[in-house]
């Protein structure tokens, strides 16, 4: 692990979540000083301390909707990952300005927090919904991505806080993700509710998610965001892998596309590609630098821009069932689901 960590504190706002909790067991056995775990569910919080019994980990009960509970928690703190978040689509649908609260106004209370508490390096975890919007939960985060960049236009030169994201697909297993789901219907032997069978998704496992953070946290400059190059399959195809998995002869069933659900998702769109550099399994995308002089809009394009597509679900390498069953082998949810 790296060095930079050596006797540093490190927070994790959303910390009970998944996300949160494979990073802490990433860095709870390294050199770090400390890691706090802000979030609001103080139930998941007691089962986490009872479980790690570690005095390295540090519990802050608060929201990221409140300032000063994050203002609080801040102190003294060298790093912050930023994962709280509301992230179900249909819920943000419905509870649009939830979403709002949360994804946009949360993040703003964390970037002023941050500042204020002179935070060295912050990361904010974004997601490939966030390109191209379609749903309110997309929008908030592609807000909270602009609110990111935003804000190290105006930063003085005395503020040395580092502000970078990231942004991924869907992980796999995750709390509230379509594998589970799956996993739960065979096991009850209901039909396997699959939205649109041509529907193509980023597959990544939760350590493929923390090696991007650990990579922008290497290697971020102000204001980038990274995306990692990942693999895609079919709704279809990801029911039949689970489907052999199990050996199970559940029925497929085709339910129709839910509220705010996207045919295909996008990483990076072909603006972004135009200019993002390629480090090899990631895409630095570079802060737009432009300032609010408008005449630039209209009298300097980039034509090569019109000549790319965008960096998606549909047109990424495309898994087999075989490789599917390779990656989902591997999570330790399908492994309990199997015993």
């Amino acid at each position: 692990m790296n060095s930079s960590f050596f006797a540093k504190s490190l927070l994790i706002t959303g910390g009970t979540g998944s996300f949160g909790n494979a990073v802490l067991r990433r860095f709870i056995h390294t050199d770090i000083k400390e890691i706090r775990v802000f979030s609001r569910d103080e139930n998941k919080q007691e089962d986490m301390r009872i479980e790690l019994n570690n005095p390295k980990v540090k519990f802050y009960i608060g929201d990221v909707r409140h300032f000063d509970s994050l203002n609080f928690a801040m102190n003294g703190v060298d790093f912050l990952f930023h994962a709280a978040a509301l992230k179900q689509v249909p819920s943000c649908e419905f509870y649009p300005m939830e979403a709002v609260r949360t994804n946009i106004l949360g993040a703003e209370n964390v970037l002023n927090a941050a500042l204020a508490n002179n935070v060295k390096k912050v990361i904010f975890l974004s997601t490939d919904k966030a390109v191209y919007p379609i749903n309110a939960m997309g929008i908030s985060k592609a807000m909270m991505e602009k609110l990111m960049v935003a804000k190290t236009r105006t930063m003085g030169d005395d503020q040395h806080t580092v502000l970078c994201g990231t942004r991924y697909g869907n992980v796999m297993g995750s709390r509230g993700s379509v594998i589970p789901l799956f996993v739960k219907q065979i096991k009850e032997g209901k039909p396997i509710t699959v939205t649109d069978p041509n529907m193509t998704r980023f597959l990544m496992s939760l350590n493929d998610a923390i090696d991007l953070v650990v990579y922008a946290f290497n290697h971020a400059r102000q204001g980038d965001i990274f995306v990692q190059k990942a693999p895609a399959c079919t709704i279809h195809d990801l029911a039949m892998a689970i489907r052999e998995i199990f050996e199970s002869h559940n029925e497929v069933k085709i339910i129709g596309t839910r509220h705010g659900e996207k045919l295909y998702e996008t990483l990076l769109t072909r603006e972004e590609l135009s200019k993002a550099e390629d480090l090899g399994d990631y895409y630095r995308i570079v802060p737009d630098d432009r300032d609010l002089n408008y005449n630039k809009y209209f009298t300097e394009g980039a034509e090569q821009v019109s000549l790319m597509e965008d960096y998606n679900s549909h047109n990424t390498y495309r898994l087999t069932i075989d490789e599917i069953k390779g990656k989902l082998l591997k999570l330790d949810h399908i492994q309990q689901e199997l015993v």
